[in-house]
């Protein structure tokens, strides 16, 4: 029997309200990814991707050349209960004797108030291939450690209904021996790009690791593919940019598309930053397509950011405004807090090209 709720016993009343219906039919997808049946699971998202480049795509490891550090937070439908908290600490820097970059990558991730927790560890390689004075490819490979834990003491069922109390009985189902499970987790990405312009395309669980707590080999993983395409577009004089040291002179406006499928799940991410130093703001559309054999479109949230860079600092604020079914009212939409330092680091006796693209 499928768990239905995950939700403390003091929420359930003599009468469901709405609340709790719309957390039921959220976390019934949730909870999917744990049950013996067929079933696909899905990896938590930043709104703010490129302030998590390395959770973007592993060829962006090192891409800075300086060390860089960041930190991101999520809050995701906290009218629900506490449904979904992601955060994550991520470091990197290129490696001279390495021809390349380095990453690291520590990911948290909870949901249904933690009946599910997921926590990874990610290393990460990339190479750097000139290819022009001002065209490069970078490539990275990604191991990484995954251990997700499941509460079980959170999970309700349906033989613990009384139609009239709400949950009062004790469930028949067994509990299983290990509420815990690790595996290993392999991803690979590219990236190229120009002074302007850039994309990428990464693959992630290139060998869909089976998640099942009860029957094993009855939840793999699946397969995530991410392509993202963008460009850096200076607005006015041209010459103040072909002068400047840095890209905090002049104003810039940045369009970019995010699209990642996994599993039946598409999304398409469109939007565009403008950028005039120390400030920038961005506005998205992310919206979800096909599913159950359908190519139909559906727009889940609007995203709003403002940002502030400033020496060796950053930091982000985004706002996700859901328009989905699921109604803002009843999520309080979704924040999202990012947190950056880009260190100095001693000038390069030969030419680094480093990727133009915004940090938010």
């Amino acid at each position: 029997m499928k768990p239905i709720l995950a939700l403390p016993y003091k929420s359930v009343k003599t009468n469901i309200n709405m609340r709790s219906l719309s957390l039921t039919a959220a976390l019934i997808v949730l909870m999917a990814s744990v049950l013996p049946e067929k079933a696909q699971a899905q990896d938590p998202q930043f709104s703010q991707f490129y302030a998590a480049p390395l959770y973007l795509n592993p060829a962006f490891a090192g891409s800075a050349r300086c060390p860089r550090i960041g930190i991101n937070y999520r809050n995701q439908w906290p009218a629900l209960n506490k449904t979904y908290i992601t955060s994550s600490v991520s470091y990197d820097q290129h490696i001279d004797n390495l021809s390349g970059g380095l990453g690291l990558i520590i990911m948290n991730d909870k949901a249904g108030d933690g009946t599910i927790n997921t926590t990874s560890i990610s290393g990460m390689y990339s190479y750097q291939l000139n290819i022009s004075r001002d065209f490069s490819i970078r490539m990275g490979m990604q191991a990484t450690l995954m251990q997700k834990k499941l509460d079980w003491d959170k999970l309700y069922f349906g033989d613990q209904i009384d139609p009239r109390y709400g949950f009062v009985y004790n469930t028949q189902e067994n509990r299983p021996s290990d509420l815990s499970k690790s595996y290993p987790d392999f991803s690979a990405g590219i990236l190229a790009y120009s002074s302007k312009v850039y994309g990428g395309v990464a693959v992630n669980h290139l060998t869909q690791p089976d998640e099942a707590f009860i029957v094993e080999g009855s939840s793999a993983l699946p397969m995530k593919i991410t392509a993202h395409f963008g460009a850096m577009l200076p607005v006015g004089d041209t010459r103040v940019y072909r002068y400047a040291a840095s890209r905090s002179e002049g104003t810039y406006v940045s369009p970019n598309v995010l699209y990642q499928q996994q599993g039946s799940a598409n999304q398409l991410n469109l939007g565009v930053y403008v950028l005039k130093s120390p400030m920038i703001g961005g506005l998205w559309m992310r919206s979800n397509f096909g599913g159950a054999g359908t190519a139909s479109w559906s727009g889940e949230s609007f995203i709003a950011l403002v940002g502030v860079q400033k020496g060796l600092f950053k930091f982000g604020y985004s706002y996700d405004v859901t328009i989905s079914k699921l109604t803002n009212n009843a999520t309080a939409g979704s924040h999202e807090i990012s947190l950056g330092i880009q260190f100095e680091c001693r000038p390069k006796k030969k030419r680094f090209r480093t990727i133009s693209c915004p940090s938010f």
